[in-house]
């Protein structure tokens, strides 16, 4: 049984009337809207008919890795049929003294989908899972430690569909009390690392970035954040939680 957290239980988030409470971010997230269509294709190909992109330099974070799959091929373009991967994704929202952080992890070299990226705890769902949001919360046990008994689910965010053909439906709870240290599994996870929840947040730190890969266009959201370089479909989840949080 998943626990809720005490109503009095308040924390700071400047852009949303000053102070939220768990239970009102789950009454936004609750709240009947219409779901955009999300994902690397759909968001790619809007931003490449915006103007003033800003053009993809390393700055110190390294080669960014890039399925480089055009978006004429990849799962969501017009036409494609391709087997849709159902996954699900903890956005874990950590109650520090000094403000709410947002856990991400930054996935190892050597993983055959989305290496090295930036990510939320997560992964594609198993016989065993009986949804999306069971499979966030055992992916988020086993790549970080957090226990689902310690998670109280707030609600979902909108489908997101990767080029790779991973549909994730990202779960946003709220992780207490956080644990002392958190436990990388080191075959999937490289660093755990936290920002804060208003950085996310703050529309001014969402840029649009294009880069050539392979001699193709590409164009996604980027939050760079000291020596992380947070972009693509994690940047895009984080991108309709400043959406839902903000309006």
């Amino acid at each position: 049984m998943l626990r809720r957290m005490e109503p009095g239980r308040v924390f700071p988030h400047r852009g949303c009337g000053g102070v939220m409470t768990p239970d009102k971010i789950r009454e936004r997230l609750e709240t009947n809207r219409t779901a955009k269509e999300r994902g690397d294709v759909v968001s790619g190909r809007a931003l490449l008919a915006e103007e003033g992109l800003t053009e993809f330099e390393a700055n110190g974070y390294g080669p960014i890795p890039s399925s480089g799959i055009p978006y004429e091929r990849g799962a969501g373009a017009p036409g494609v049929r391709v087997k849709r991967v159902s996954a699900g994704v903890l956005v874990p929202l950590i109650n520090r003294e000094d403000g709410v952080t947002v856990l991400l992890t930054r996935r190892t070299e050597d993983l055959a989908k989305h290496a090295g990226q930036v990510a939320f705890p997560g992964g594609r769902v198993d016989d065993s899972d009986a949804d999306q949001v069971a499979a966030a919360l055992r992916e988020a046990h086993e790549e970080v430690g957090i226990v689902p008994e310690i998670v109280d689910v707030l609600g979902c965010l909108d489908p997101y569909l990767t080029i790779t053909g991973f549909e994730v439906l990202p779960v946003v709870g709220f992780v207490s009390p956080p644990p002392a240290a958190f436990k990388p599994e080191p075959g999937e996870v490289a660093a755990i690392f936290e920002v804060p929840l208003p950085f996310l947040l703050d529309r001014s730190n969402h840029q649009k970035v294009r880069r050539t890969v392979n001699g193709l266009e590409r164009a996604y959201y980027a939050m760079p954040y000291e020596s992380h370089y947070i972009w693509g479909a994690t940047a895009g989840m984080i991108v309709n939680l400043s959406e839902v949080l903000n309006d």
